[in-house]
Formats: C-alpha cells, structure tokens, sequence
C-alpha cells in the first residue's frame, strides 16, 4: 500500500503527469510511463471466513468454529524497460498465507513468509516466456489456479495433501493454440528458504494438450465456466516433478524432515468447458522410498512424507444471473508404507474422502463474489477398514478485489 501511494502522490503532484493511468476490468488499476519506460498494475483481494464443523456426522455439536482473514493479498505487475521485460510480485498478510508451521521449521524456514511471489520473465516472443525468481511450479492445474479465482472456498484436500505449491529457479513456458509446455528447475526447499542445506535441486516439467483450440482469455486457469465458451473446449495434460535430496516432509512445503529424501510427484488433469458448464479432474501421486524419518537424538521422534495418491472431480453449472452451482468429490489414499509400517507401529496415517456442495454468486466475476459449502469429510481407517471419524462443515465466505 505504501508504493502505492508514493506513485500516485508523484504521478498527481505533477502539472503534466508522467505517466498515464488506466484500469482493467477486474484486472485492477495501473499506471504508464509515457515513455514506455516502464508499467505498474496494482491489485488487492480479501477473502473473509466463517466455518462451522460438527463432532461427528451423528453429533451436529459444534466441534469447532473457523472465524478470520483467510488470505489478504497485494499483488503487484508491469514491465520495466522494455515490453518483454515483466515483474510479478505478490505478498500475503494473513496468517494462514505465511507458509510457517512454528519451531518444527527451525533450518529451513523459520520465520513467517510474507514474499509469495517475485519473479522477473522475459518474453523473447510472443509463445515463449522465461522466468528466474520465486513462483508457482508448473504442478496440478488446481494449484496453479488463483486462489482468487476458485468456485469452492478452497482447493480440495487432494491438492492441499499433494500440491507442490511455489519455488525459486528458472521457469520457461512456451504456449501454442493446441499444446503448453512448462519446464522448471529449481532449489526444491519452496517459498524463502533460509539456505541451501544440500546440492539436490527440483525438476519439473508439465505438457497440455488443448485439442479444440486455446480457451477464451484463459478462461482454462480460472474456475468455473465464466467465460460461457461458445464451442466446446477441452485440456488434458500431465505433470511429473522430481525433487532430489529434499528437505521438507512435501518437499516444497510442510515441516523439516529429520533426514533428507527424494520425492517424486506426477499428476494428470482434466478440464472441459461449454456455455456454461465446467468440469474438471485431477489424479495426483506422491512416492519417496522410506517416507519416515527420524530423529537421532530421540527416536521417539518421527516426521514422514505422505506417500500415496489422491483423485478429485467437480462439475458446475453457472447460470444466466451469475449464479452458480457446484459439487465435488476428492479422495486421499495413503500408501501402505505411511499406515503399516511394522517397525512404526504408532503410525497409521488414515483414508480421507471428502464431499462437497458448493453455491457462488459473482457480482463482479471472481473479483467480488459470496460463497457458501456445505462438506461432508470421512475418515478410514485402512488397517482395519473400519470408518474411523466423520463430520459435516458449513462455510460461508466473502471475497472482495480488484
């Protein structure tokens, strides 16, 4: 907000400003040197968040209450210089964005993370961009989706148990009318990494396969079918991402591992639109050889990686008033070596299958929008293939932007 501010002061306080102001709709505010020196897109978004979650599916007590900012983002672009020359920074400021989980990340991250993203791309042409900086690894579609422009209250439990969320290195993207490729190599230890423990870098690389054509101003990243596709359009595309010698329990995220390992992750995802309608599918699965570790000094002291996989679909239908209603199903499977290991036998890491009924009314498309879900997670117990919990939730939630 304070760069914000000190631009517009200087471009006002001039008798003939420097630079022309415009403003994008839902694409935010921005500013541009008349010199085509350099450009500044401002924007801002706040999801606002009340939840309930019952005890159990029989027992509708409240177990507990969800009441809080869950993300309040400032989002800032352009170029300097040259067209081709682009910036893309983002910052969060509540707590729930800061990617911080307390004293268990006492090597690698230590200390809540405001920088989400900060990233220099140049576009040598008009298909090809390369980028060096901090971003969203090219990983399952969800993921790289704004959480800004999602049509449930969140991602699904496969993504959050999965995802491999944001790194710094060199990214490329080359898009074309019928296929994507993006390619990125990078430290493997995520988001503002206090150093580099070890010389095991991440490597991952998704294709696209877009046999009807592009979708409408990439209308393929945004959830929902806000564009109202007037032909069919349809995304099929893989994902693989190998990170070597990593040091957290997902690799890019979760707390420090007590020792290192390698983690591969590949996804396939699916996505159709057409006036109207979106559906959308994800396979995700994760794999690491000896997925516990343990501490040296305490072997009481466990930290694994959770190796399994997980599969989603949603399905929505937006009508003609901006309505839109939607439903899903995801489910997280862990592998054998998480929940039935004989020399761990406290460990017993459960099944989650999770169902949802989603409602949006967009007011000014996913820039200002009411939500509201009603959730359905169970929980099983694979060694016994008994259920072992299950509860109902009720969220509602406001997002504003611009």
């Amino acid at each position: 907000m304070v760069i914000f501010a000190i631009l517009t002061l200087s471009v006002y306080s001039q008798e003939k400003p420097a630079v022309n102001s415009f403003v994008k709709k839902q694409k935010g505010f921005g500013v541009v040197d008349k010199d085509s020196t350099f450009s500044l897109k401002f924007q801002f978004r706040i999801q606002n968040r009340a939840a309930y979650y019952s005890v159990s599916d029989s027992d509708l007590t409240p177990d507990s209450f969800e009441f809080r900012v869950r993300r309040l983002r400032l989002k800032l672009e352009g170029f300097v210089v040259d067209p081709r020359l682009t910036y893309y920074i983002q910052l969060s400021f509540s707590r729930g964005d800061m990617d911080w989980r307390g004293p268990d990340n006492s090597t690698i991250n230590n200390s809540p993370n405001i920088v989400r993203d900060a990233v220099i791309f140049y576009n040598p042409t008009k298909d090809l961009k390369l980028g060096f900086g901090q971003t969203k690894l090219p990983g399952n579609r969800q993921r790289v989706v704004s959480s800004g422009d999602q049509q449930f209250y969140d991602r699904s439990i496969v993504n959050s148990s999965f995802n491999i969320d944001r790194d710094f290195g060199f990214f490329a993207h080359l898009t074309k009318d019928h296929f994507a490729l993006r390619g990125a190599i990078t430290s493997g230890e995520g988001r503002n990494s206090l150093i580099s423990p070890n010389n095991g870098l991440a490597y991952t690389g998704r294709l696209e396969w877009l046999p009807f054509g592009r979708f409408t101003d990439g209308n393929d990243y945004v959830e929902g079918d806000l564009a109202r596709e007037q032909t069919p359009k349809l995304s099929l595309a893989a994902t693989y991402s190998y990170n070597s010698q990593a040091v957290r329990q997902a690799g890019q995220l979760g707390n420090d591992l007590y020792e290192e390992r390698s983690i591969k992750n590949y996804s396939f995802d699916a996505l159709f639109k057409y006036k109207g309608w979106a559906w959308s599918s994800e396979y995700a699965n994760r794999d690491a050889t000896n997925p516990i570790t343990v501490n040296e000094s305490d072997a009481t002291k466990t930290r694994l990686i959770l190796a399994g996989h997980g599969y989603m679909t949603q399905l929505s239908y937006l009508f003609k008033n901006n309505f839109e209603i939607a439903g899903r199903f995801a489910s997280v499977v862990p592998a054998s070596s998480v929940y039935n290991d004989p020399n761990f036998p406290s460990i017993n890491t459960k099944q989650m299958d999770q169902v949802e009924l989603g409602v949006t009314k967009y007011l000014n498309g996913h820039r200002v929008k009411i939500q509201g879900a009603l959730v359905y997670l169970n929980q099983t117990d694979l060694r016994t293939s008994q259920e072992s919990s299950s509860g109902w939730g009720a969220v509602f939630q406001i997002e504003l932007g611009i």
